[in-house]
């Protein structure tokens, strides 16, 4: 017998210190390479995008991978790519931690119309209120400290 999974996550995580440092006329740049290194590791992405102070990541999780170990991957790789390419030259790195939301497969075009949609989005909503809503809607305790 196969196995069969359908993990979606949607991970979102900021810039170090939210600074606005990925210039969104290359963003695409940015989005095709972390979609390689998901690729690398096995895992499906189905769309990446975000704003000038973070990143948004709707893809399915191979079921040997560990979520965390990805988003390390992902960071570590995309900071060293981004730094020795010198593509953003303001960005000083990825913040420390990141959110992970569960997604229904029902859902997948909904979300990946919203990562889209972020330069409508990010007009009226900062990505602190973004994310603090994410957090709400999903149950999840957290400490307004850490939202720097």
């Amino acid at each position: 017998m196969s196995t069969y999974t359908q993990i979606l996550y949607h991970i979102v995580y900021g810039t170090k210190n939210r600074m606005n440092s990925l210039d969104i006329e290359k963003h695409d740049q940015l989005c095709k390479y972390i979609a390689g290194v998901l690729k690398n590791k096995k895992c499906v992405p189905h769309k990446i995008g975000g704003y000038s102070d973070h990143i948004h990541i709707l893809f399915n999780l191979h079921p040997s991978a560990a979520l965390s170990a990805i988003v390390k991957d992902i960071k570590l790789a995309s900071s060293d790519w981004i730094k020795k390419g010198n593509l953003f030259p303001d960005f000083k790195g990825w913040q420390e931690g990141y959110g992970a939301f569960t997604c229904s497969w029902s859902v997948k075009d909904e979300v990946s119309k919203y990562i889209d949609n972020q330069f409508e989005h990010h007009k009226q909503c900062s990505f602190k209120e973004e994310y603090v809503g994410f957090l709400k809607r999903a149950g999840i305790e957290f400490d307004e400290k850490y939202l720097v």
